[in-house]
């Protein structure tokens, strides 16, 4: 049978990429011993079959690629030998577990010595696979000035000599606001695409949700326990977010018997873990606010008020007019549209640049039966939007809004 090479290279190129760069040491030589390691896979694996642990196999075979790539220069510039058996042994198959070579990845990635913006670009890049655009995209940046971010990153870690290794617990703390950061970002992009054709990308929630649990086992704090719980929760709607023919279903919508509650149930009792330290965060409140959504029995008989004084403890712990923006959409949830849209209008200079303010504008004058301006807001949204679903329900709505303007 032929192997599925897309699919595995979907699910194993990050994991193989993150071990190799261990073994070489260097992301660039790591990159083209996994592009030496695939190739050789393509060429062998139909004539030989697949073998027992294609991750392993695909591991030592880019070790040894590079090896051979790097003697093969030695004809023109000297290389010690003893500098290539240097190089440490790939792993055994069956060794996983906390000292997860893409959790070292991570926080070589998010070291200190790194800009911000290059710690977040070069682990969305590195670690887990997303393209220069799709970073630049979520950044809203260009993508030449993205990808200049990451050769310079790539070059301080070289040049700085900045180890692959999880660091200590004596530093450890210091480090962990990165490395959520950057979790956090990787789960959303899964969540919520910033473009393409799906409703959600489970490959890169899952993948969040998976470091976040090995950094939850390496580092029980209540803001990492508070991130894993807010991913758990709102993975756990994903077959209900999209039709069968991959069409958007809001919240209020969805068919909750759908709903993945085993994955409710776990992140509701990390949320209580996480609050009952009262060492709290960002993450441990906006995992209690998804945990109201999601305890909830329908969209009417959510208890808003617990949701709008959540919202409140969380602005005045990280305010910020997106925090503001949901606030008020959960006052108008409470106490009607008439009183939520002014409370949105007064973020939308804020806001101009963030095509979900346009469309909650919008869907406020909606309800309230102001087709004109709804329309607008919507068109706002629409020319913001390159995430396809999303585009074709922005669209919907003005296609709606117009003919009930026509009959009129």
């Amino acid at each position: 049978m032929t192997p599925d090479f897309a699919a595995l290279y979907r699910t194993e190129s990050r994991r193989v990429f993150a071990t190799l760069v261990r073994l070489l040491g260097d992301f660039e030589l790591a990159e083209e011993a996994l592009a030496e390691a695939f190739r050789a896979a393509l060429e062998q694996w139909p004539r030989e079959g697949v073998p027992e642990n294609p991750r392993a196999w695909l591991v030592s075979t880019g070790r040894f690629k590079a090896i051979d790539a790097i003697r093969r220069q030695a004809r023109f510039s000297y290389v010690d030998e003893e500098t290539l058996d240097a190089f440490p042994a790939a792993p055994e198959p069956e060794r996983e577990g906390i000292e997860d070579d893409r959790l070292r990845l991570i926080f070589t990635c998010c070291h200190p010595a790194l800009a911000p913006e290059a710690q977040v670009a070069l682990t969305l890049r590195e670690v887990c696979g997303l393209t220069t655009e799709e970073i630049a995209r979520a950044f809203l940046s260009a993508a030449p000035t993205l990808a200049q971010r990451i050769v310079r990153a790539k070059s301080k870690i070289r040049d700085a000599k900045i180890p692959y290794e999880v660091p200590g617990k004596a530093e450890l703390p210091e480090r962990l606001d990165a490395v959520l950061r950057v979790i956090y970002l990787v789960f959303n992009e899964g969540y919520s695409p910033s473009s393409g054709s799906s409703v959600t990308r489970s490959e890169l929630s899952q993948e969040a949700i998976r470091v976040g649990r090995l950094l939850v086992e390496l580092l029980p704090e209540a803001e990492a326990m508070g991130l894993l719980a807010l991913m758990l929760i709102q993975e756990s709607r994903r077959a209900a977010r999209s039709t069968a023919d991959g069409e958007i279903v809001l919240l209020e919508d969805q068919d909750r018997s759908l709903w993945d509650h085993a994955l409710i149930a776990e992140g509701v009792e990390l949320t209580t873990r996480a609050l009952k330290t009262r060492m709290f965060g960002p993450y441990c409140l906006q995992a209690a606010i998804a945990a109201v959504h999601a305890e909830a029995p329908s969209t009417s008989r959510t208890d808003w008020s617990e949701i709008i004084g959540l919202y409140d403890v969380l602005s005045r712990l990280d305010p910020s007019p997106v925090i503001a923006l949901n606030r008020a959409v959960a006052v108008a949830m409470r106490d009607g549209p008439e009183v939520g849209l002014p409370l949105v209008e007064s973020l939308l200079g804020e806001l101009v640049g963030y095509h979900l303010a346009h469309a909650a504008h919008a869907d406020l004058c909606r309800r309230l039966g102001r087709k004109e301006a709804a329309i607008a807001a919507y068109r706002k949204a629409l020319s913001m939007s390159r995430q396809e679903p999303e585009r074709r329900f922005l669209q919907r709505r003005i296609d709606q809004l117009g003919e009930r303007r026509q009959t009129r």
